[in-house]
């Protein structure tokens, strides 16, 4: 496995990780020694790979042809790494993470199978039309393009066109529900599955347990990388402080100080961190800025969302979720103490919510998860 060390590109494979480990294969996983304790406890062995991507401080530039630029500028200065551990020593399968283009490369020059293991939706057939084609006019595109090019025709990659290495792996897991994919009725199903999010099969007992005066529990979490949100955090109180019947989880992550917040009502308990997977399955409600981990995790427990997105492809996928019948989207300008309390009081006393929420969750069980997602990438070294 080879990925890049954002906690949202890392989580989603772990499980299919571990999972490999137990039944009895080698794996190692390439990426940068930031994220070697999330890889240590899945028991694959550490290849150090040291990374240039800006995830230490999520300073990322606004400009998508500038980020887009970091991740290539990331493969290039890893492909050598990963030649002086692999060239001698090749993989029978190179799993790698979107934005690892380095293992696609790698794999390609060694003659491997490789395949993509994708935490987020995939390119649909009109996506050059629909996405790239706007992309490619944006000031420093042509730049992009020329060093993109430059680079596969001097590293060995079997396919050298810069739109199909970047946007169209030869083979995906796609890590998501089906029903978050845009366009889903446009996916070459016989090149991308998805197996929805992946999580632990030899569950062990919670961690977390619903409070025995709670009647419902609603989750608040931005994830792990969009969390300096103080004021949002202050109205999130002001709207469910307090609020009767209902015990507040509020995940604020590393770059908010918890004084910042004021006065935290009874009912709220406050953490940097929390074992989110968990919760949903006490919680009545999530309040979400809609990350594609976040939004599978929502659908696979069943939990209605109010989705507050922050930044890339969040927009879409809350409207995605709205479409879906299961959420409100409410942008962060927006979100007031007294949007956010009616939206969670919308949700919850919606029975066609609860009743699409529920098809939802089992659509999402059905599609396999971590048993799925090993059982194709065996069949992928017989």
């Amino acid at each position: 496995m080879v990925g890049i060390p954002a906690v949202s590109h890392v989580l989603p494979s772990l499980e299919i990780i571990r999972e490999l480990v137990a039944r009895g294969h080698r794996v190692t996983y390439a990426n940068d020694p930031a994220v070697a304790d999330l890889i240590a406890a899945t028991g694959a062995e550490l290849v150090p790979c040291t990374s240039e991507l800006p995830v230490a401080d999520n300073d990322w530039p606004d400009d998508p042809i500038a980020a887009m630029g970091l991740f290539l500028s990331d493969a290039i200065q890893a492909l050598p790494q990963l030649r002086a551990a692999y060239d001698h020593d090749p993989a029978d399968l190179y799993l790698y993470d979107i934005g690892a283009y380095a293992a696609r490369a790698l794999a390609e020059s060694q003659n491997r199978p490789v395949l993509q293991l994708s935490p987020t939706f995939v390119a649909w057939d009109s996506y050059d039309q629909d996405v790239a084609a706007h992309l490619w006019q944006l000031p420093g595109a042509d730049a992009y393009r020329t060093k993109f090019a430059q680079w596969l025709a001097g590293c060995g990659a079997a396919t050298t066109d810069v739109g199909a290495f970047s946007g169209r792996p030869s083979r995906a897991v796609a890590l998501i529900t089906r029903a978050m994919q845009p366009h889903a009725d446009q996916i070459d199903t016989g090149t991308v599955t998805f197996v929805g999010p992946c999580f632990n099969v030899h569950k062990g007992a919670d961690s977390w347990s619903r409070p025995a005066d709670a009647d419902n529990v609603l989750l608040i979490s931005l994830g792990s990388a969009y969390t300096r949100q103080s004021e949002l955090y202050r109205r999130c109180l002001a709207a469910y402080g307090d609020l009767p019947g209902w015990h507040v989880v509020l995940q604020i992550g590393k770059y908010t100080d918890p004084q910042e917040l004021g006065d935290i009502p009874p009912n709220v308990e406050v953490h940097s961190w929390v074992a989110q997977r968990e919760i949903l399955e006490h919680a009545d409600a999530f309040l979400t800025h809609a990350g594609m981990g976040g939004c599978g995790e929502g659908l696979l427990a069943g939990v209605p969302m109010i989705a507050v997105p922050q930044a890339a492809e969040q927009f879409m996928n809350a409207d995605r979720l709205v479409e879906l019948g299961v959420a409100r989207r409410i942008d962060t300008p927006q979100a007031t103490a007294e949007t956010l309390r009616a939206a969670l009081h919308d949700l919850v006393t919606d029975a066609e919510v609860a009743r699409r929420s529920a098809r939802l969750r089992a659509d999402a069980q059905a599609e396999g998860g971590t048993p799925r997602a090993a059982d194709l990438i065996e069949n992928m070294l017989t």
